[in-house]
């Protein structure tokens, strides 16, 4: 299914994370990059801090982050293996959790939003400007998982149709 070029990132079993009250292991995550993207270390001083469990980036076309939440933060009414449509609509999902992903509030920014689904897992996809980002929402086990894809303006402009592919391609395991 990889276009000459394109890899698929598949998130370790055994890779740390998700240490503290209230976690469990993280269910992997998959996704399919241009060859070139590297991966970028995480900084818990990074915005969304230490629930960003992956970086990577393209100097050419743009950056990506996946954020791993623990939906307790959220909601105590919520179980141990939960869907997305039980945290709520996609309005209110971009609404509650968009601003982990831009740092701001996405009121007026959310330019589009469609529910697809994979595996029976729903995944639920948002295009905001300003600024350009790709948001992919799911979740999975006790988890809420944001991937974001963002490009400046000329990358934005250039290779919309690669960085929308690879926010497609999003996929927990």
């Amino acid at each position: 299914m990889n276009k000459a070029g394109w890899r698929t990132y598949r998130r370790p079993d055994d890779k740390s994370g998700g240490h503290g009250v209230g976690w469990s292991p993280i269910i992997p995550y998959s996704f399919s990059v241009p060859q070139e993207w590297d991966e970028v270390p995480v900084s818990i001083a990074d915005l969304g801090g230490t629930e960003i469990d992956l970086r990577f980036a393209s100097p050419k076309e743009g950056r990506l982050f996946v954020i791993v939440a623990p939906v307790k933060r959220f909601s105590d009414t919520l179980g141990e293996d939960i869907t997305i449509e039980e945290i709520g609509p996609p309005e209110k999902v971009i609404n509650a959790f968009g601003p982990e992903v831009i740092g701001e509030n996405v009121e007026g920014k959310v330019l589009s939003s469609e529910v697809t689904e994979d595996s029976g897992r729903k995944y639920y996809h948002f295009e905001l400007e300003p600024p350009h980002v790709l948001i992919t929402a799911t979740a999975a086990g006790n988890r809420l998982y944001l991937f974001s894809v963002t490009g400046n303006g000329l990358q934005w402009k250039r290779h919309y149709s690669d960085l929308n592919r690879i926010a497609r391609s999003f996929r927990v395991i």
